[in-house]
């Protein structure tokens, strides 16, 4: 069983920034692609942003020039630095893991962590 836990979250006025975490934790063998969904009340939860093992990134279009996700594999961490926060950024952001495991092979989510954004 693998848990990812998200940090980092808050209350920002737009403009702001603020800089996500999740870590991974527990027994498995290896965490490929990470990422970071979204989602707000009544709406589906959205990708954000993703990264593979060796760093590849791709991006939501609403998200490119404001958000920079990254990793640190040897750490199991994944982050999410956001700038120039909009109030339409305002959602539940959520890390994802593509995990192999004695008893798991595909995504874990974390339990999310809010983000508003002030106008």
């Amino acid at each position: 069983q693998v848990q990812l836990v998200e940090s980092g979250g808050g209350l920002v006025q737009a403009g702001g920034s603020l800089r996500l975490s999740c870590v991974a934790s527990g027994n498995f063998f290896k965490i490929n692609t990470m990422g970071w969904y979204r989602q707000v009340p009544g709406k589906q939860r959205n990708l954000v942003a993703a990264i593979t093992t060796d760093g590849i990134t791709n991006y939501v279009d609403s998200v490119k020039g404001r958000f920079t996700i990254s990793r640190d594999n040897a750490k199991n961490t994944v982050y999410l630095q956001m700038n120039s926060l909009k109030p339409e950024d305002t959602a539940v952001y959520y890390c994802n893991a593509f995990v192999l495991s004695e008893k798991q092979i595909g995504t874990s989510w974390g339990q999310g962590t809010q983000v508003t954004v002030s106008s």
